[in-house]
């Protein structure tokens, strides 16, 4: 698949700064009920050595989220972590299996985790071949509500801490949790993988030729009212309003499009605290990466030291 079209429907809705909207219209896109049930189902559950894995799902405002649910040994109170994948063509990670590993062994060390299948991989759904289609915008939209009613199902357990909850993202789902650390304010840190998170200046640079393509083969008007129209999408109204959240930022130095001056632009535009990390890899990032992610959320919600040994044997991933 051409590159360029894979990232543009994460790429383009970013309004034109002349036309900047208002953060408190943009937060009302991701408004839901949250006194609407979440008629909790369990498929069945799974022992990974005292970690319990329970495969789930429950409602949300466009349809039920499949989800896989990891509960530690023990009473509690647990921290808790929302894991969101990415959205690799063709990765059999793509989906809520990315980071299953991953949380059951920060489980061990006392975080709860949920993760969830985006609304692209869920069953039935249809990818539209429009490079300007709407559907990834709302398909954020949707996420991003799907991790809000996931919040509110974990914070409904009197086994969880509602002061040490923190979000992992990766692509696609960092550019959801960029929306997040400006509109749910119940997560107190966030990391964000291989994310875009202001896109104006990436689609409309005249010096990136692959975009001058692009552009040339949709259409500038196009582009320009698709910027307008959808402008409660871009991560870049929202991400400024991350503070007290503390963000952690991670990037590949291999990751095109994405330029270490660029994730650095990206840095600079994120409330305080936050932090920036940057690894000898592709856009899947790799091993160290993963560590270094597990370090920074065991400081971050005070568990255990996870076994850095069994860290470093989960597959890359691809």
């Amino acid at each position: 698949m051409n590159r360029a079209l894979l990232v543009l429907p994460l790429l383009i809705p970013h309004v034109l700064l002349c036309q900047k909207p208002h953060f408190e219209e943009l937060v009302r896109h991701f408004d839901y009920d949250r006194s609407a049930p979440l008629d909790l189902k369990d498929a069945g559950e799974e022992d990974r050595g005292g970690v319990t894995v329970h495969d789930i799902s429950y409602a949300s405002a466009r349809g039920r989220v499949p989800a896989y649910l990891v509960i530690p040994a023990g009473r509690g109170p647990f921290a808790a972590v929302l894991f969101g994948h990415w959205m690799m063509p063709g990765s059999p990670m793509r989906n809520r299996k990315e980071f299953l590993d991953e949380a059951v062994l920060m489980a061990r060390s006392g975080a709860a985790g949920l993760l969830i299948d985006s609304p692209q991989v869920r069953p039935g759904f249809v990818e539209d071949q429009d490079p300007v289609s709407p559907q990834s915008a709302y398909a954020a939209q949707q996420q991003v509500i799907d991790f809000r009613r996931g919040l509110d199902l974990l914070l409904a357990r009197p086994d969880i801490d509602p002061k040490r909850i923190a979000y992992v993202g990766h692509s696609f789902d960092a550019h959801v949790g960029g929306i997040l650390a400006g509109v749910e304010k119940r997560i107190q840190s966030f990391v964000l993988m291989a994310g875009s998170f202001a896109s104006e200046e990436y689609v409309m640079d005249p010096l990136n030729q692959e975009m001058v393509k692009m552009r040339r083969q949709i259409g500038e008007e196009k582009i320009r009212d698709y910027l307008t129209r959808y402008a409660w999408d871009d991560p870049v109204h929202y991400i400024g309003h991350s503070s007290p959240a503390s963000v952690f930022l991670q990037f590949g130095w291999r990751d095109e499009p994405i330029s270490e001056k660029l994730a650095r632009h990206y840095y600079h535009m994120f409330g305080s605290p936050k932090k920036i990390a940057f690894y000898e890899a592709g856009h899947s990032l790799n091993n160290a990466a993963r560590i270094e992610r597990v370090q920074w959320l065991v400081e971050r919600l005070a568990l255990k030291p996870v076994d850095e040994a069994a860290l470093s044997q989960i597959p890359e991933l691809k």
